[in-house]
């Protein structure tokens, strides 16, 4: 894949972060080990969504970054981001295949057709676990609430720092009835701008989409801003239009159908998810406040590091 050369700003944006070891190459776009700074700042953003979320009593689930191939499937996740996916391969053949991939990997051939699937693939968001979790499955009367947390791949190089391919989701998700998903969806939409201008950010929110595949996807998109099932908090990070460090999304009845989730009266679950894009949160920081954490506003650090002068 021929990636568009870096603008200015991201070449800029991404030398400083290289340079003060925020970030660390590993020459693949969009790929990077992260300095002690770098995760210090996203631990501290962590402890404050948990903080300013407590009071809601989600329940609380952490999982690996790969999915179970079989509900992956389910989800119906290919038939709108095929371009997005990453399946995991591995090797399961015999000595003499495996002689005759090393032999192609040493002569620079490919050698992917010497890894069959396997029957796990990468998670492109955190909350993809919990519906198969909730599968077949008869929701309390106030239905559920649940916080995870994943790393997520999703298959988009680009020389835009912002933009990785492997990057951490914290996730608040809403199971229930089909009244109740938009309200909490917008109380969330406020609370996180709130959260984020608490710390500096300028950020503001729209409707979106997500990029959908194809022809029909184009379709798709102009339904799903139409109907308002999606928004997103956004603010200039290094690409030339704002990127989203937020999104809040309305899945209607999708995964409820899917994985057979009923509400408490039978009717089919909606699920509404709001999601934190921790790195672009991040970066968004110290673009905002520079690249040294100890320079940064006292408001900012009182909330991020309260116990700390």
């Amino acid at each position: 894949m021929t990636l568009p050369a870096a603008t200015p700003a991201e070449a800029k944006l991404m030398d400083a972060l290289l340079e003060a070891k925020l970030l660390v190459p590993s020459g693949v776009p969009g790929v990077f080990g992260r300095g002690a700074v770098f995760e210090d700042v996203i631990e501290r953003f962590d402890a404050f969504i948990t903080n300013s979320a407590s009071p809601d009593g989600a329940e609380r689930f952490r999982f690996p970054p790969v999915l179970n191939r079989s509900d992956f499937e389910r989800s119906e996740f290919l038939k709108s981001f095929p371009q997005l996916a990453g399946t995991v391969f591995s090797f399961a053949g015999t000595h003499q295949e495996h002689m005759a991939m090393l032999d192609a990997i040493h002569a620079g051939q490919p050698w992917a057709e010497h890894q069959k699937m396997t029957d796990v693939v990468l998670a492109p968001a955190a909350c993809y676990p919990l519906y198969p979790m909730a599968a077949a499955s008869t929701l309390p009367d106030a239905g559920r609430l649940f916080d995870v947390f994943s790393y997520c791949f999703r298959h988009e190089p680009s020389p835009d720092p912002a933009r990785m391919q492997i990057f951490r989701m914290r996730e608040f998700v809403r199971i229930c009835r089909p009244d109740d998903a938009v309200p909490w969806r917008d109380l969330w939409l406020e609370r996180g701008l709130k959260m984020l201008r608490a710390v500096g950010l300028p950020v503001e929110s729209d409707v979106a989409n997500d990029p959908f595949f194809g022809r029909g996807g184009r379709m798709l998109a102009v339904s799903q801003r139409d109907q308002k099932l999606k928004f997103e908090v956004l603010m200039p990070i290094a690409a030339d239009n704002p990127t989203a460090v937020m999104s809040f999304n309305y899945h209607q009845d999708h995964f409820g159908g899917i994985f057979g989730i009923k509400t408490a009266d039978g009717a089919t679950a909606h699920t509404a998810c709001v999601g934190f894009g921790m790195e672009r949160i991040a970066l968004g920081l110290f673009k905002t406040h520079g690249l040294e954490p100890k320079t940064w506003p006292s408001s900012v650090r009182a909330i991020l590091w309260p116990h700390q002068p």
